[in-house]
C-alpha cells in the first residue's frame, strides 16, 4: 500500500511540474528599469496553449497572450513616463509570478573591452567617494558575466539590482557615472546593461555572418591576436551576452573600445559601422549610439594607435552617433587603462543630454578639422564646433606638425584668430599638409573655449610609415 501511495503521490508531483512551467529570462526580473514612454516587450516561456495574463500596476491593464506550441510567448506592453516603483504580474493556468520594485525610465546599453569594464577594484579615480553614499535607488544595474557562444542563446544568468556600494564596486565606472549624471539632470530612473569584455576586438561583439560576408572585415579579422584572456572570433560575445537581452528595449549604446583591433586598424571605421548597423537591425531601433575614442598610449608601432583614432573620427559621419576624446584626461601615457573615468561618462552623458534629450546648452561636440587654405607659407585651418573660437592651454601649440611637397615633417609654429589656426615653419617654404596630435601618445592642449580638446587630425592621405 505504502509502494501504491508513494507511485500515486510521484504521478502526481509529475503532473504538478509538468504544468508549472512559467518562466521568464533574466533580464525581466524585480528591479529592473523598463524604458519609458514605450512599447515594450515582455516575454518568456510557459506551457503550451496556455493563456498567460500580463497586470502592469501603472495602469492596472491586463494583457493576455497565449503560449506557441513551442512554449514561447511574449506581447508587448505600454509604459508611461518615469516613475515607480511598480508591479507586474504574470498569471497563468497553474502559476503566478510577480515582479516588484520596477522603475520605468531610461534604459542604455553598455559595451566594449577593459575601458568600459574597469572598475573599483582596479583603482579607478572618483569612484571610492560614489561607495559612501546611500543606495541609489534610481540607478538600477544589470551586469551580464563574460561568456562565449557559437550560436545565438536566448537567456543569461543575471539580474537586476539596485546600485549600492557593493554592486557599484564590480560594475563599470564610465557608465556608472554616465548614469550618474543622466540621472541629475534628468531625475528619471536609469537603467544600465553592462555586457563588456577586456581586450576584445570588435568582431566578437558583432554577429558572425555581418563580418564573414564581408571580404575585407573577414581578412582583417583573421589578423586579429589571438591571446588566452579574451575571445577573437566573430559573433562569440554578441551570441552569449547581447542577444539575450535583444528583446529588451533600450534608450541607446555607450562603447569604448578600439585597443583590440590594431592589427587591422584601417578597417575600424567599416567594422564599427557594420556593428552598429547589426545592432539597431537586431533591436529594430535606430537609436543613438555614443563612443569614446581611444586614449593616447605607447604602443609598439609608430602609428597603430593613431589610425585607430583616425578611423574613430571618420565613424563620427555615421547616423547619430557621437565621439567623446580622453587626450586631456590622461596622466600616464604608459597605461593603457587611464584611471579617469568620471570624466568620460560625464562626455558620454552630455552628448545624451544633448543630442537624445535635448537638453540646450550642453557643450559636447569637440572642435574638428574643417577646412584648409595654404595661401604663401602658410596654412589657415578652419575648426568646425569652435564657433566661439580656439584656446590653447600653454602658450606654444604642441604636438603640431607641418611638411611640405616632400612629405618631410618639421615642428609647427601657430597662432588662433578665432576658429582658425593659422601653422608655419621656417623650414617649410611650401606647405603642404599640416598634422596635429598625430602620433600614438601625443597629448595636445588645444581646445575650443568649451574646454574641449580638438580631435586629432592630418590633412594628408599620405602612407604612413
Amino acid at each position: 500500500m505504502k509502494c501504491r501511495c508513494s507511485f500515486l503521490f510521484g504521478i502526481l508531483l509529475f503532473s504538478f511540474s509538468a504544468k508549472a512551467q512559467l518562466r521568464l529570462p533574466a533580464v525581466l526580473s524585480s528591479n529592473m528599469v523598463l524604458q519609458q514612454n514605450d512599447s515594450v516587450l515582455l516575454w518568456g516561456l510557459g506551457n503550451a496553449s496556455e493563456k498567460l495574463y500580463v497586470t502592469t500596476s501603472w495602469d492596472n491593464h491586463t494583457d493576455s497572450t497565449i503560449t506557441d506550441n513551442g512554449a514561447k510567448w511574449k506581447l508587448k506592453v505600454k509604459t508611461p513616463s518615469a516613475g515607480g516603483p511598480y508591479t507586474i504580474t504574470f498569471k497563468g493556468q497553474w502559476e503566478k509570478l510577480e515582479l516588484t520594485n520596477v522603475m520605468i525610465g531610461e534604459v542604455w546599453f553598455c559595451s566594449g573591452q577593459s575601458n568600459m569594464d574597469w572598475n573599483y577594484y582596479v583603482g579607478v579615480n572618483d569612484i571610492q567617494q560614489e561607495l559612501d553614499l546611500d543606495k541609489q535607488n534610481n540607478i538600477r544595474l544589470f551586469y551580464i558575466a563574460k561568456s562565449t557562444s557559437d550560436y545565438p542563446q536566448d537567456d543569461t544568468r543575471a539580474e537586476w539590482t539596485v546600485c549600492d556600494s557593493n554592486k557599484l564596486k564590480s560594475f563599470s565606472a564610465v557608465a556608472y557615472f554616465f548614469a550618474k549624471k543622466l540621472e541629475a539632470e534628468l531625475h528619471v530612473p536609469i537603467g544600465l546593461i553592462q555586457s563588456s569584455w577586456g581586450g576584445t576586438p570588435a568582431e566578437v561583439w558583432t554577429p558572425a555572418e555581418k563580418i564573414n560576408n564581408n571580404l575585407v572585415l573577414k581578412k582583417a579579422a583573421e589578423k586579429v591576436d589571438s591571446f588566452i584572456w579574451w575571445p577573437r572570433k566573430a559573433g562569440v560575445a554578441y551570441n552569449a551576452m547581447m542577444n539575450p537581452v535583444i528583446n529588451y528595449s533600450i534608450a541607446g549604446a555607450i562603447w569604448y573600445q578600439g585597443e583590440g583591433n590594431l592589427a587591422s586598424p584601417s578597417t575600424y571605421s567599416l567594422l564599427l559601422t557594420t556593428m552598429i548597423d547589426s545592432w539597431r537591425e537586431a533591436w529594430k531601433k535606430k537609436f543613438p549610439f555614443y563612443y569614446v575614442q581611444i586614449a593616447p598610449f605607447t604602443y609598439g608601432k609608430p602609428y597603430e594607435g593613431s589610425i585607430i583614432r583616425e578611423q574613430q573620427t571618420l565613424v563620427s559621419k555615421h547616423a547619430d552617433v557621437g565621439m567623446v576624446l580622453t587626450t586631456d584626461l590622461v596622466d600616464d601615457t604608459t597605461n593603457i587603462h587611464p584611471r579617469n573615468k568620471k570624466d568620460v561618462g560625464a562626455r558620454l552623458a552630455n552628448w545624451a543630454l544633448s543630442e537624445t534629450y535635448h537638453k540646450p546648452g550642453i557643450p559636447h561636440k569637440h572642435p574638428q578639422y574643417g577646412q584648409l587654405v595654404i595661401k604663401k607659407d602658410k596654412v589657415y585651418i578652419n575648426f568646425l564646433n569652435a564657433e566661439n573660437g580656439l584656446t590653447a592651454k600653454d602658450k606654444k601649440i604642441i604636438e603640431l606638425q607641418i611638411a611640405g611637397y616632400d612629405r618631410k615633417f618639421y615642428p609647427a609654429e601657430a597662432k588662433i584668430e578665432k576658429n582658425t589656426l593659422i601653422v608655419w615653419s621656417k623650414e617649410v617654404k611650401i606647405p603642404a599638409a599640416v598634422r596635429f596630435g598625430f602620433r600614438n601618445a601625443a597629448i595636445g592642449n588645444l581646445f575650443n573655449k568649451e574646454g574641449l580638446p580638438v580631435i586629432p587630425f592630418r590633412t594628408d592621405d599620405w602612407p604612413l610609415q
